[in-house]
């Protein structure tokens, strides 16, 4: 297993894990939370898109191909495609998540997993990325890109109160988001053809 890829694979993964939505959903929830309920929402949240990630990892592609016949490059463009309108919602409205129209709820247990383990961290595009290079580099590879990727990810969402104060204080919270979800469409586009040429290629090989 080659550990210079695996970084690259756990940095392009961090891309798309996206921590800015989540530093901003836990720094501007309202009510404020405490650094102890960000504390177990963090640590909650990111073992939940642990298990979800590792298990499309390693069987995703299975099922994808022997149950539902399903070519890696049609969950590419599909991926994408949802992706893409992540990053566009990010650059056009300035937020990666919908607004609530209730008030917190006690059960953090609910918190840790909709929204934030799934989609925040699990979304569709993270679930495409484990499951190609999955079937890419292997499972060993995959897995271990994940954990630096989401051991990242948690450490960033730790801080996300004083951060997000940071961020607040001298206006940086809309540049982020705008640069963040720049990224992220740039990202499902090269998704996106990625699929297509795949799908030509294969086109091609049938003729």
């Amino acid at each position: 297993m080659e550990w210079e890829e695996v970084l690259k694979n756990a940095l392009y993964m961090l891309a798309l894990l996206n921590p800015a939505s989540k530093l901003l959903f836990l720094s501007t929830y309202e009510p404020p939370l405490t650094t102890r309920q960000v504390f177990e929402l963090s640590w909650k949240s990111s073992l939940a898109a642990l298990a979800i990630l590792a298990t499309f990892a390693i069987i995703g592609q299975i099922v994808l191909k022997d149950v539902f016949r399903i070519d890696m490059y049609s969950l590419n463009i599909t991926g994408g495609f949802v992706l893409f309108f992540v990053g566009w919602t990010a650059i056009q409205q300035g937020r990666f998540f919908q607004k609530r129209d209730h008030d917190i709820r006690d059960d953090f247990n609910e918190i840790s997993i909709v929204p934030l383990a799934t989609p925040l961290i699990a979304g569709p595009g993270t679930i495409t990325i484990a499951i190609s290079f999955a079937a890419e580099a292997g499972h060993s590879a995959c897995l271990s890109a994940l954990v630096l990727a989401l051991t990242i990810n948690f450490i960033i969402m730790l801080f996300s109160l004083p951060l997000g104060k940071v961020l607040h204080r001298v206006h940086l919270v809309g540049p982020l988001i705008g640069i963040t979800g720049l990224i992220v469409a740039t990202v499902a586009v090269q998704m996106i053809l990625s699929g297509v040429s795949a799908w030509l290629a294969s086109v091609k090989s049938a003729m």
